[in-house]
């Protein structure tokens, strides 16, 4: 059963903890993987570090996808091997106290071309436009819209096919829905996520992801997280 779409302060801050970690644990990651690994071994470790600093549980099974899987928004990780060259997608999140973190982020290994980059800065811009637009009082609808125009734009709009992002509280997917058939307004003390995607069959994906709380006059973000392309 999922929380109440309004947050109280303590699950606002139960929710802040686990993002917290989630930034801990990138953090760690970035220094951990290295081309050689299996998506399987860089999953095992964020897994382990989460667990290690605090984590109850884990909010969803861990996300590691690299190379052309990463176009696998929801990918289970492999024994695939990540090499130099390759985009990989981390996508995980800590429950601690029955509350949900989520975050999402996406680094490169050794080198990218220049669409790869040019992909990734479409999707952070993207992002970051739908985190200077939402507060209280905007429609999900249109916090989408605002994401996917720019996607679209771009003319990728066919390779985003999921929405800007959900509710989060003890469930990591809980209502409000920002997408676009979406008919609900944010409110304050929502707790969202927030990330746009771009997905191209067969050669990789792109997606960031924070997760938000929604006040009168904008967003709080609990991940902290660099979102400049970071290649290790």
């Amino acid at each position: 059963m999922g929380s109440n779409i309004i947050k109280n302060e303590e699950e606002i801050n139960y929710i802040s903890q686990a993002a917290a970690i989630g930034d801990q644990c990138f953090s760690h990651i970035l220094g951990f993987i290295e081309p050689g690994m299996s998506e399987k071994t860089v999953a095992n470790e964020i897994e382990r570090f989460l667990y290690e600093h605090g984590a109850e549980g884990l909010a969803f099974d861990t996300i590691c996808v690299s190379g052309e899987r990463s176009c696998l928004p929801h990918g289970e990780p492999t024994d695939k091997i990540i090499e130099k060259g390759e985009f990989v997608t981390l996508d995980f999140g800590a429950v601690i106290n029955g509350y949900c973190g989520d975050m999402t982020r996406t680094i490169a290994i050794g080198s990218v071309s220049q669409e790869m980059k040019r992909v990734y800065e479409i999707v952070l811009e993207a992002q970051l436009a739908a985190i200077d637009f939402i507060k209280a009082g905007v429609s999900c609808f249109d916090a989408d819209k605002i994401a996917r125009d720019i996607i679209t734009k771009a003319g990728y709009g066919k390779e985003y096919p999921h929405g800007l992002g959900h509710g989060v509280g003890k469930l990591v997917h809980e209502a409000p829905t920002l997408n676009a058939k979406s008919e609900e307004v944010l409110e304050e003390n929502m707790v969202i996520t927030i990330e746009p995607g771009i997905y191209i069959p067969d050669r990789f994906g792109v997606r960031i992801e924070d997760l938000a709380i929604v006040t009168s006059f904008g967003i709080i973000n609990k991940v902290r997280s660099e979102k400049e392309l970071i290649i290790v």
